[in-house]
């Protein structure tokens, strides 16, 4: 069973831009909503991303909403198993990559290879 991973150099989560994140913002509380308002840069990107390396600059620091392990409490459906919820971690980020960078470049290539998956 594939199991969730992140891997460096991605980042697409870290693209915030208000307007393309709408259903992410409407999954968090009013307070995650200020700090998350407070994190998107003039280019739409996280403040804190180095877009050079692709790394967060607070990783060990970031809030809880930009860890992926709490992807299933914000947007799944109640009651997902683990497997489930790791494999819809997988989607979320698949959707979010290809968004980003393209579904058929060497981001997602990596994420794929990184999370069991072929393509």
């Amino acid at each position: 069973m594939p199991k969730w991973q992140c891997i460096t150099g991605c980042g697409a989560c870290c693209r915030l831009d208000p307007a393309l994140r709408q259903e992410a913002l409407e999954a968090l509380s009013p307070v995650q909503r200020q700090t998350y308002l407070a994190l998107v840069g003039d280019d739409g990107w996280c403040r804190h991303f180095d877009t050079g390396s692709r790394r967060c600059r607070i990783y060990s620091e970031r809030p809880d909403f930009c860890q992926v392990s709490n992807l299933v409490n914000l947007f799944a459906p109640e009651g997902l198993g683990s497997a489930a919820g790791e494999a819809f971690a997988i989607d979320c980020c698949t959707q979010q990559i290809r968004s980003e960078y393209g579904g058929r470049g060497k981001v997602m290539k990596r994420f794929l290879r990184a999370n069991g998956r072929r393509r």
